[in-house]
């Protein structure tokens, strides 16, 4: 009998339960909730998330913890099991937990209140100045959650750890650069041959009703179960589990524009879809997610890029794209449709950018993260080094700096530091794990020319989705691909054949 281990998923269980309580309250917010109740809400995840934290920190479960330790060792239970998995996880949680006082805790939750009110001013007024004290105080806040570990070789490597725990900055940056020494001369000899003047077929009146409608057909034909989730309209698309039964996702819809709601709602399936394929022998615990933001983004960027902006994706759902808007679209061909969804343009706004210039939106934001956590840049200089790398690496100049350094809300909600490398590793874990999956899948891009998407999504299932976080991001690339580790080239590889072509 492994007793400790009971005792230790019953203690689990609860903090599961807590979490997908918050997480309702979270959904219910940027839903459906009326904007008067804002307050008591805020209140009620604060009455939550305190009980939380207080259970997660007892120094009870850390004996418990340790003595579930121990009955693994004793009973000689492997690596990869369920009861070893959820002792690792639980214990590298804990650690991080209890390393960080309560005391900072609450001050970086009010200082981040404070911060992102002011960054909604600046935003207005497009002035950075409006927010600068406020982000000053962040990057010490930053600072001082990095020096509670001392067991990291770089400043931000603990910042990385909150959200892709396994990858350093010692990592990271190198193969960002080799990325950026890439994508700079692509993108030209792209920009270069590419029509200047891309179809406009997507700035037309597409009613509000007959995107959703499509969309979800789309969903459901790629695998998302609605007996198990949903999808709901929100002013900022995000995925949620509630329960190994209940996985939500959102959208946002633009009538004057197509790819937003469509490209929206796939790229949140994605998503979904690893949470729905977690092994439910996890449910209740630490291991019942997806392991790390980066591998969860490659999710979402697998089915929105590779697959959803394809060209068999297109041949097979195209003709059904007609019949939804025959007015729009009759008179346009599938070559047109597919250059308009997938144009590269340099621009300054990164949650707009197209697939091919989108990195170099991360790695602008990445590089000046590890600048400011050393030293290397100050707050106040923060515009200009900004202007300065959207200058040379993507050729525009923001007129303000709410196209700028105020675009996005992640420092001004957070700390700094981890925020972005999560999306370019997402981009170039998707283009390796569909590699994989080509090799094994025989004629998998005929599949999807001819509407047959559960092969594919099988595979994701049985090599990434079912094992939740057993394994950290670095071990479930060897174990789903059988590569020693990330590896840009099917990355580069997928993006020199795909725009090569334009």
């Amino acid at each position: 009998m492994l007793e400790k281990i009971s005792e230790l998923k019953f203690y689990a269980q609860e903090l599961y339960h807590l979490e997908s309580i918050l997480s309702l309250l979270f959904w219910d917010q940027a839903t459906y909730m009326p904007q008067a109740a804002a307050l008591a809400r805020g209140k009620q995840r604060a009455t939550l998330g305190g009980i939380l934290q207080q259970k997660k920190t007892d120094p009870r479960l850390g004996l418990l913890l340790s003595a579930a330790e121990q009955e693994v060792r004793q009973n000689n239970l492997p690596y990869h099991s369920n009861e070893a998995s959820l002792c690792r996880a639980m214990l590298r949680q804990y650690d991080i937990d209890r390393r960080v006082p309560a005391d900072y805790i609450n001050r970086m939750l009010e200082h981040s209140s404070k911060t992102e009110q002011a960054w909604l001013k600046a935003k207005e007024a497009q002035d950075f100045k409006v927010v600068e004290p406020f982000l000053s105080q962040t990057l010490a806040l930053s600072q001082e959650y990095a020096h509670f570990f001392s067991n990291w070789d770089h400043i931000a490597d603990p910042l990385i750890a909150r959200s892709d725990y396994g990858w350093t900055v010692s990592q990271l940056k190198p193969l960002f650069t080799k990325l950026r020494q890439e994508l700079l001369p692509l993108i030209s000899t792209v920009l270069a041959k590419q029509n200047q003047r891309p179809p406009a077929c997507l700035n037309q009146c597409f009613p509000k009703k007959d995107q959703l409608s499509f969309g979800e057909e789309i969903l459901a034909k790629l695998g998302f179960d609605f007996e198990r989730g949903r999808q709901d309209l929100t002013a900022h698309p995000f995925a949620i589990k509630m329960a190994h039964e209940d996985v939500r996702i959102t959208t946002r819809v633009a009538e004057d524009h197509f790819s937003e709601a469509l490209f929206s709602s796939i790229h949140e399936m994605g998503h979904a879809l690893y949470e729905l394929g977690i092994d439910k022998t996890l449910e209740g615990t630490i291991l019942h997610q997806g392991t790390s933001s980066g591998v969860h983004e490659s999710q979402s960027r697998l089915w929105e890029n590779i697959v959803g902006r394809s060209l068999p994706f297109w041949e097979y759902f195209y003709p059904l794209l007609q019949t939804y808007f025959p007015k729009e679209l009759s008179t346009t061909s599938l070559p047109d449709f597919y250059q308009a969804i997938n144009t590269v343009k340099r621009s300054l706004i990164r949650t707009n950018a197209d697939e091919l210039t989108y990195n170099l939106h991360v790695i602008i934001r990445f590089d000046l993260e590890v600048d400011l956590l050393t030293g290397a840049l100050k707050i106040k200089d923060l515009p200009e080094a900004w202007r300065e790398r959207y200058r040379e690496d993507l050729g525009v100049l923001p007129e303000h700096d709410s196209q700028g350094v105020l675009q996005d809300i992640h420092w001004y909600f957070d700390l700094i530091g981890g925020q972005f490398q999560c999306y370019t590793l997402g981009n170039i874990l998707s283009a390796q794990f569909f590699k994989t999956a080509a090799k094994q899948l025989p004629n998998l891009s005929e599949q999807m020319r001819t509407g047959n998407f559960s092969n594919l999504k099988n595979w994701l299932d049985q090599n990434i989705y079912r094992h939740g976080s057993k394994f950290d991001g670095p071990e479930l690339i060897r174990l789903a691909t059988g590569d020693e580790g990330l590896k840009l080239e099917p990355y580069l590889e997928y993006l020199s054949k795909k725009f090569g072509a334009h």
